[in-house]
């Protein structure tokens, strides 16, 4: 029983795309597009608590119509995200405030 709600709970972070590996262990492109496309209020994003910060600002976007396995992820898919992000943002906080001074915010595409 046990195991079957772990898998529950990584299918849901899975099918919500973690705001922390999106931010900081792939291309800056990635993140910065997502953002553009889900047409998100946010114009950058910091990358030191990168994870928790994109996860707030996919909430904060215009409405979307999504089940969470479009492409699109549901607003509790993201709140449950921004939780574990907010704990790996803090394991990764060393390395963050790094890329933070080296490389700058993360700014959202334009198009």
């Amino acid at each position: 029983m046990y195991s079957k709600v772990v898998l529950m709970i990584f299918a849901a972070v899975s099918a919500s795309g973690c705001g922390t590996v999106n931010t900081t262990f792939r291309d800056d492109a990635i993140a910065s597009n997502k953002l553009a496309r889900w047409h998100s209020h946010c114009d950058s994003v910091p990358r030191i608590y990168s994870g928790a910060v994109f996860d707030y600002c996919t909430l904060n976007a215009e409405p979307r119509h999504g089940t969470g396995f479009d492409g699109y992820p549901s607003a509790s898919l993201i709140a449950l995200d921004m939780a574990l992000s907010g704990v790996t943002d803090t394991i990764l906080l060393p390395y963050t405030i790094y890329l933070q001074r080296k490389h700058g915010d993360i700014k959202k595409s334009s198009f």
